[in-house]
C-alpha cells in the first residue's frame, strides 16, 4: 500500500475533473470523437474519473485494472464487429491507459497503444488536457481505421455515446 497514493485517491475533489475538463473540453472530446467515427467503423469512449474508492486503492486496484471494468461497464464491447476502445484518464494517478476490444487482438500491440498512451501524458503533464485528450482520440482514430475503415458511400451509426463519461 502506498500511502501517497491513497491520500491522493481520498482528497481527490470532483472540482479537480471539472478544472481539468471543463464543459468547453468534453465538447471538443465529443467532436473529435465524431469526427474520427466518420472514417472508421469502430466506436471510441473517453472516460474520466477522478479518483478510485479509498478502499479499492487500498486493496492495490491499479489504473489498468479499472479500465478494464469501466470498459464492460460502459458496454464498449458490445459493439457489432467487437471494434470499441475506450480511452481511461485516472487524474488521482495522473494515468491513462487505453482498453480495445478483440476485434484488434492480433492486429494492434500493446506498445501501440501504449505510444498513443505515452502522448497524451505529455500533454496532460504540460496542463494541455484538452489538446490530449483531442490528441488521444485522433491517434486512436487513425488505429482503428487501418482494420476497420469506413465503407464507401456509406456513414457508420453511432452504437456508443460520443460524448465523454465522467465517473
Amino acid at each position: 500500500m502506498h500511502w501517497k497514493r491513497w491520500f491522493r485517491h481520498v482528497f481527490a475533489t470532483r472540482s479537480s475533473v471539472l478544472r481539468a475538463f471543463p464543459p468547453a473540453t468534453l465538447d471538443a472530446i465529443e467532436m473529435a470523437i465524431d469526427d474520427s467515427e466518420h472514417h472508421h467503423r469502430g466506436e471510441i469512449r473517453f472516460a474520466i474519473e477522478g479518483a478510485l474508492e479509498p478502499r479499492a486503492v487500498w486493496a492495490g486496484k491499479t489504473p489498468r485494472e479499472r479500465a478494464i471494468e469501466v470498459f464492460a461497464a460502459l458496454g464498449v464491447w458490445d459493439t457489432a464487429e467487437n471494434n470499441g476502445v475506450l480511452i481511461y484518464v485516472l487524474l488521482a494517478d495522473r494515468d491513462v491507459e487505453i482498453v480495445a476490444d478483440r476485434g484488434f487482438n492480433m492486429r494492434v500491440t500493446s506498445e501501440q497503444w501504449h505510444a498513443v498512451c505515452e502522448e497524451i501524458d505529455r500533454e496532460f503533464a504540460a496542463g494541455r488536457h484538452r489538446e490530449g485528450a483531442v490528441l488521444g482520440v485522433q491517434r486512436v482514430g487513425r488505429i482503428i481505421a487501418n482494420f476497420f475503415p469506413q465503407l464507401a458511400g456509406r456513414r457508420d451509426e453511432d452504437e456508443l455515446p460520443n460524448r465523454p463519461a465522467i465517473l
